[in-house]
């Protein structure tokens, strides 16, 4: 693939995980496996998204990533430096200078003026007073929040928060954006607004962005896609190309699986004999669902295969109990 308009041979690694397993409980009989073996490589001023269910371990990869916690086996290198050999007294630094993070709570400083949390990372480096107050001035400018830099976080709105909050994980022009569900806890409109803020700085700073959602939507706006599936308790992560109007994340993984595609709201118009806007205005939304759970029900009684929603997938297990552990994701 090509990044900015260059081949990635030409491009350095930011990220560069291989083999990474991650165990819970280890010797104990609930001894847990979340990772099993993950490869992952992502290069500088990349737009990347990690998408998957709820179980899928990719809150336990994002915390690897940002240096929250070290993988039972494997290697890591993060912008060139192995992880593995870092002590655990130096993490912190590693993570104040390499990694901006966005969090879905936005994890703003309370009674803390918005200036005072975007210099917040400058003061743990022990950038001076004058440059780090200049810095945080014209971060906050460029996510156009220099309006309200004297407000506190009780007095921001869940938008404003999270937009302080981009400014704040930039503050160190760090090497990568690691954003964990950043809209979640935003309404569609809000949410909006948050993701142009990220295409904007990757398009026009070329930063490098790692967005970690379960939102496949979100997902097919950046270049390149991973998915983190969970299929009785076995780890895959694949790479998907975005939809439009290009192959669909669903396809894509289906062939890289070998598994067949389906395409669930292709199958629903095909039982109804009608579009999905006429069910729902026809009949309602109670008899869309009912037709759906018929066809999901169909679906899942073939084994392992791949079912795409709107672009999305998610490989269901073999019966509706393992499907509804799974969680439905891509909808």
């Amino acid at each position: 693939m090509t990044v900015a308009g260059q081949s990635t041979a030409a491009r350095r690694l930011i990220i560069d995980m291989k083999g990474i397993v991650k165990r819970f409980y280890i010797g104990q009989p609930n001894e847990l496996e979340i990772l099993k073996g993950i490869d992952l490589q992502v290069y500088k001023g990349e737009f990347v998204s990690i998408v998957g269910a709820s179980g899928s371990g990719k809150s336990t990869l994002m915390n690897i990533i940002g240096a929250l916690d070290r993988p039972t086996f494997g290697s890591y290198q993060l912008d060139g430096v192995p992880m593995g050999e870092v002590p655990d007294d130096m993490l912190s630094e590693i993570r104040n200078y390499k990694i901006g993070f966005v969090f879905q709570t936005f994890n703003l400083i309370p009674r803390t003026s918005a200036l005072s949390n975007v210099e917040l990372p400058m003061l743990y480096a022990g950038v001076p007073r004058s440059q780090r107050t200049a810095r945080a001035k014209e971060l906050l400018r460029q996510v156009e929040m220099e309006d309200r830099m004297k407000h506190q976080p009780n007095e921001l709105s869940g938008g404003q928060k999270q937009r302080v909050a981009i400014a704040r994980a930039m503050a160190n022009d760090p090497a990568i954006i690691l954003a964990d569900e950043p809209t979640g806890a935003l309404d569609s409109s809000t949410g909006r607004l948050v993701m142009d803020l990220f295409h904007r700085l990757h398009r026009e700073q070329g930063k490098t962005i790692v967005l970690i959602t379960h939102n496949p939507e979100l997902a097919e706006e950046t270049e390149r896609i991973i998915a983190q599936l969970w299929r009785d308790r076995t780890n895959l992560v694949l790479t998907g190309m975005p939809g439009s109007g290009k192959t669909t994340v669903g396809q894509e993984l289906a062939r890289l699986s070998g598994k067949p595609f389906v395409d669930l709201d292709g199958e629903i118009v095909k039982k109804a004999g009608k579009s999905i806007p006429e069910i729902f205005a026809q009949e309602g939304e109670g008899a869309f669902r009912k037709i759906e759970n018929e066809v999901l029900t169909e679906v899942c009684a073939r084994n392992g295969q791949i079912v795409a929603t709107g672009g999305g997938a998610v490989l269901w297990s073999e019966n509706r109990a393992a499907m509804r552990r799974t969680g439905r994701v891509y909808r």
